[in-house]
């Protein structure tokens, strides 16, 4: 077994996440009803069930209904904190008669975003708190004091950012003794600028990727956890029905489902465990509130196990729909 980068910073946590941005029902303001509740519940026994103990969070999630759904379950069940790890982010502002939608990562915000986030999830602290999505106000200095604020007042126990390149979290290093030891990045078997970042080094095709060059090298030294969210790419190899799709989405799903077959194992499993092959030990952030996906997620780690260089290969190149260079 591979020691993932959270455990170098002593958090025992699970391999795959259960994202909880699908609790609480819709964007708007309406209040948290029973049946909400229960459908998060169900999710959260159906991932506890599957041996994930991870859960994150946003402040903006259904507009902190999300966290709120989590902390009722949380203040009804308490013995259920001690086996979490949960992480939240702060940082993104919602349009509003001050402005425009925005992001802030001021101390003040940052500061007055924890203490919702704590009272909305019903805890005295978060695992992780993660930064949002890059500010470009952003005040080293001034994050720093918030950072360090938040683990003396014990309400933080680690750091980490979301949508950030090496350049940012390396700013923000310079000025804080406190590690970002976490980094969340749209990443899947669909959305491949990850991997194409690497394979297209002087190839004309390189200068067309949308991937930060070198940070997937960057976090591997600095053992710095990437988490993968939209792993699934909504299903587009796993189910979804695909309209407009290209032959490759078409072959890939094929071969998705053939060596599911093959492995006597899910299609999730499968494409999940292609992302977890990877050596920079990824962790899956997955999206569903549906208990049978998340059950059919949990294999995912045993195929990342079993999975050849053979077949990774297979799926990545089909894909891409384009052989290597």
């Amino acid at each position: 077994m591979r020691i993932m980068p959270l455990e170098k910073r002593d958090i025992t946590s699970s391999r795959l996440v259960l994202g909880c941005m699908g609790f609480g029902g819709n964007w708007d303001k309406s209040p948290v009803t029973k049946e909400q509740v229960l459908a998060a519940e169900q999710a959260i026994e159906a991932a506890l069930a599957s041996g994930i103990t991870m859960f994150d969070h946003a402040d903006i999630y259904k507009r902190g209904k999300a966290e709120e759904v989590f902390g009722t379950i949380v203040k009804d069940r308490p013995s259920l904190r001690e086996n979490m790890v949960i992480q939240s982010k702060c940082g993104i502002r919602f349009a509003d008669e001050h402005g425009p939608g925005r992001y802030d990562f001021s101390k003040e915000h940052i500061l007055h975003s924890v203490d919702g986030i704590l009272q909305r999830l019903a805890t005295d602290y978060l695992d992780i708190l993660l930064l949002h999505r890059p500010d470009p106000l952003m005040d080293p200095e001034e994050v720093a004091e918030a950072f360090d604020v938040l683990v003396r007042s014990g309400k933080v126990r680690q750091f980490g950012v979301s949508n950030m390149d090496k350049g940012q979290i390396t700013l923000l290093q310079a000025y804080s003794d406190v590690p970002i030891i976490v980094n969340q990045l749209e990443m899947s078997l669909h959305k491949l600028d990850w991997v194409d970042q690497g394979v297209l080094v002087n190839q004309p095709a390189g200068n067309a990727s949308h991937f930060a060059d070198g940070l997937l090298e960057y976090s591997m030294i600095n053992d710095i956890q990437i988490q993968a969210w939209s792993p699934l790419a909504k299903g587009i190899f796993t189910g979804q029905e695909l309209d407009h799709a290209t032959e490759a989405e078409v072959k890939t799903k094929e071969l998705v489902e053939n060596m599911a077959c093959e492995k006597e194992t899910t299609k999730e499993a499968i494409v999940l465990g292609w992302l977890m092959r990877h050596p920079a030990k990824i962790q899956p952030v997955i999206g569903t509130t549906n208990a049978e996906r998340i059950k059919n997620c949990e294999d995912a780690i045993r195929q990342s196990e079993l999975m050849t260089r053979e077949e990774w290969y297979s799926l990545y190149v089909s894909s891409r729909g384009n052989k290597l260079p």
